[in-house]
């Protein structure tokens, strides 16, 4: 049992999510925040205060560069404030009625030493989420060839269960497995019925045995703030039946989805030998397109790993883990940027644009799912923070990063005023959505 899962009923559910909502955020926020301290420590420019939290400042010390790190009594972001700076938005500070323009402060370090600053926050960001999955990927490997057995899940009486851990699975009915690559394709026009057959090798003997569907109705993870996780579904509940319709495979589940839409659908779930009834109303959710759009459709939130059973793995090269790492990061920012522009051109609604709720539901839910989702979900929002932060919105990284361009082009910097203007603009910018995406939260999308 995963540790995080046992903590549960220790705490409530709100109690819960807000632990582990403040555990996400925190580490999201002192990468980013340490970014931008330790580049600017190598670029000569001094740091005041580096503080986790906001308020009251709970613990403090001095180190010997006489930085202050503090932690404060609000865990909802952090700061840097640099020497000459009136906030952490990097205002000037006037002393005897004079901007401090000293060398080792902000706004009198030369351009390159801050725009490297401003922009190592998101870098920072970035560079959590490449060794977070490189990590995962290091710790879980990639499935052996050919696949074997490592694990397997209960089942339902009605589905014969033959395998055993250490088969070498061969064929799936007659069909030869490549897992993953064509794993999809081989096994996507198998019947519908509760077992299938499967060639494999046990102890150096060829045999064929009986086993559910490669890939049964079988719950293996949960989309957070969906049906599935509002009805309490759990990892590795099987879903038998729908509207009274006998569910054998995914594919099943998908293809009543589709039928109903948006109507409620009875299921009845088997769990650890018990059986019990519940009624789900699919939520849209947006998914990526063969042309590269995003169009909304009717999901419950159940996910399907591919296999039912827990294959064996080997390790995994650093070099390889590292370049899937890399992609991973880059499919999470290209498709955050698709799905922004699918929702200002209308393709997708705004109900998947969340806010501080969703995302402390999401951190409890990925917490519940265990500990390397949990993981894997601060990678993935820690990925998104540095994108957000790099839009070019004053107030925001990449508002700083306009400013030095600008600086860059014209030989100096925006007046005082403009940049006080631009500021209350990004705020008021940053406000709005913040507010639109908390009424998403708790009024228009819950």
């Amino acid at each position: 049992m995963d540790f995080l899962t046992n903590l549960i009923p220790s705490f409530g559910n709100f109690a819960f999510t807000l632990v582990f909502f403040v555990i996400a955020l925190s580490v999201i926020v002192a990468i980013h925040e340490y970014g931008h301290y330790i580049v600017g420590r190598w670029s000569g420019i001094h740091a005041d205060v580096f503080s986790i939290g906001f308020g009251k400042v709970l613990y403090s010390r001095t180190d010997k560069r006489g930085t202050v790190w503090q932690i404060a009594a609000l865990p909802f972001g952090g700061y840097v404030k640099f020497k000459g700076d009136a906030n952490a938005a990097s205002m000037p500070v006037a002393e005897d009625g004079q901007v401090a323009f000293a060398r080792d402060t902000m706004l009198g370090a030369p351009l390159w030493a801050r725009s490297a600053t401003v922009a190592a926050g998101p870098v920072f960001n970035f560079i959590l989420s490449f060794f977070v999955f490189a990590g995962v990927l290091l710790f879980q490997g990639q499935p052996m060839t050919p696949l074997t057995v490592s694990e397997i899940p209960g089942f339902p009486d009605e589905i014969t269960q033959e395998l055993q851990v250490g088969d070498r699975v061969l064929r799936v009915e007659g069909v030869a497995i490549n897992y993953p690559d064509g794993f999809g394709a081989a096994v996507a026009d198998l019947p519908s019925q509760p077992s299938v057959s499967y060639d494999i090798e046990r102890d150096g003997d060829r045999l064929t045995v009986q086993g559910p569907q490669p890939q049964p109705a079988l719950v293996q993870s949960i989309t957070p703030r969906s049906a599935a996780d509002d009805a309490g579904l759990r990892i590795n509940d099987v879903i038998v039946r729908m509207n009274d319709t006998p569910i054998y495979q995914f594919g099943d589940m998908v293809d009543v989805v589709e039928a109903v839409g948006g109507a409620p659908i009875e299921i009845e779930v088997w769990r650890d030998g018990e059986t019990f009834v519940d009624t789900l109303t699919p939520r849209l959710v947006a998914l990526p397109q063969p042309d590269g759009s995003m169009r909304d459709e009717p999901k419950l939130g159940i996910g399907n790993g591919g296999l039912f059973f827990e294959p064996a793995t080997t390790d995994v090269g650093v070099f390889e883990a590292a370049r899937l790492a890399v992609q991973q990061v880059w499919f999470i920012i290209v498709q955050s940027l698709n799905g922004l522009k699918q929702m200002i051109i209308g393709n997708i609604n705004t109900c998947n644009l969340s806010g501080p709720v969703g995302i402390a539901e999401t951190s409890g839910s990925m917490a519940a799912q265990g500990t390397l989702s949990f993981i894997s979900f601060i990678a993935v929002l820690s990925t998104a923070v540095g994108l957000l932060n790099l839009f070019p919105i004053p107030i925001l990284d990449g508002g700083h990063l306009v400013f030095h361009a600008y600086e860059a082009v014209t030989g100096k910097m925006p007046s005082d005023n403009a940049l006080r203007i631009f500021m209350a603009a990004g705020l008021a910018i940053i406000g709005t959505l913040m507010l639109f995406a908390i009424g998403n939260d708790l009024l228009f999308c819950p």
